[in-house]
């Protein structure tokens, strides 16, 4: 792959995409709110049928933070099933998807020295995605559970504005599934209505790159694999 520079902010559209990562370390450097509001208001010109814009957003730091945390880590600790109110994968894993997955899960563990079969470290680093990866800011995305397929499409094209805007910011991110699976634990901590669905945390913060996980790179599919041109 092409060396990019992860360190320094993006400073065109194409630099955000390729140094976006999912990092799942960052430092303790805390980040100024006025950021996260500007990245908040730009992100949110993302297009949506009709102008709906169903994205609603809990930011989290400091003692809010430390809550939601708290309580998702208890429910993990006590091996509560996960239940997402949406499914986000398929009920079984297929070619060549199955593949992709198992390809980036083993390049993570064998950056941390994870053996196959070793299941008290696999939960170990599966439970780091609960302490928001040490990030000093968490967002938890939620949608109404009236909206249908297109506000979610819709949804995805305001996360990826997120993270983007992020990179010009000089920050990481990293988006979390494992979140909506512990939905009860997030509303014990925090006030989300009975309408609201949760879509995915986030963990937002200056990256730790003296930490390993934080130098891995996920392959991408050749663009033969999945587009035919037409003329």
């Amino acid at each position: 792959m092409t060396q990019v520079d992860l360190n320094n902010p993006a400073t065109t559209v194409t630099d955000a995409v390729v140094t976006r990562r999912s990092l799942r370390a960052f430092t303790d450097q805390s980040v100024d709110e006025q950021v996260i509001r500007k990245i908040l208001t730009t992100a949110s010109r993302a297009p949506s049928g009709t102008n709906m814009q169903p994205w609603r957003v809990r930011v989290l730091s400091g003692e809010s933070l430390n809550n939601v945390s708290g309580a998702v880590l208890k429910a993990y600790d006590a091996d509560e099933p996960y239940d997402a109110e949406e499914p986000y994968y398929p009920d079984k894993f297929f070619e060549p998807y199955l593949s992709r997955r198992r390809k980036v899960g083993w390049d993570l563990y064998s950056l941390l020295d994870i053996q196959k079969g070793d299941k008290e470290k696999m939960k170990a680093q599966h439970r780091r995605n609960f302490e928001f990866f040490s990030a000093p800011v968490g967002a938890v995305f939620t949608i109404h559970r009236d909206l249908n397929t297109g506000s979610w499409l819709d949804y995805g094209m305001f996360l990826q504005n997120v993270m983007l805007l992020a990179r010009e910011a000089g920050l990481h991110t990293c988006p979390q599934a494992a979140f909506c699976g512990y939905h009860r634990a997030i509303r014990s901590a925090l006030p989300l209505t009975d309408e609201e669905v949760v879509v995915c945390g986030m963990s937002i913060g200056y990256a730790d790159f003296s930490s390993i996980e934080n130098t891995l790179e996920t392959e991408r599919a050749e663009v033969s694999e999945f587009v035919e041109f037409y003329a």
